[in-house]
């Protein structure tokens, strides 16, 4: 197991959090210098807000305890591809480093649909790795998608 592999571990921790608290199973940690500063699942319907994103709320934790907006020297691992609005957040923060599991198809910002984190155009460009264990993170999704259908049915 890489070491990318082992830190996205425990996003995919919380991200089973949010899979047990009926939200969309995404998870998300910030690592500096060795040790987790921030972590966040999506708590979306539990907040009743639309920016309780896992990344949006690992980033601020991270962000509490550097005392710091910038994130600089941390690398953020997230279970899914981030959104345009967390890719925006991400860029503002100056993190150097983002590792994510699954692709989104839907919504994906920093490769699949656009690449806010990359974009010459912007003043910070993040170094980008995605499909870091890509099947476990995609199975919790699947599985929490089928198990809302059903109920749906």
């Amino acid at each position: 197991m890489t070491l990318h592999e082992r830190w996205m571990m425990h996003a995919v921790s919380e991200a089973r959090q949010a899979f047990q608290n009926n939200e969309v199973p995404v998870g998300a940690i910030v690592v500096h210098n060795g040790a987790i500063i921030g972590r966040g699942y999506n708590q979306v319907e539990m907040m009743n807000d639309p920016t309780a994103h896992a990344e949006m709320i690992a980033l601020t934790a991270a962000a509490s305890h550097l005392q710091s907006k910038q994130l600089k020297g941390c690398t953020l691992y997230v279970t899914l591809e981030p959104c345009p609005m967390c890719a925006g957040a991400i860029v503002l923060s100056k993190i150097p480093n983002l590792v994510f599991g699954s692709y989104d198809p839907k919504m994906g910002a920093c490769s699949t649909l656009y690449s806010i984190v990359e974009d010459k155009r912007l003043n910070h460009r993040v170094h980008t790795i995605g499909g870091v264990l890509d099947d476990e993170c995609g199975e919790l999704l699947k599985e929490f998608f089928k198990k809302k259908r059903g109920r749906e049915s």
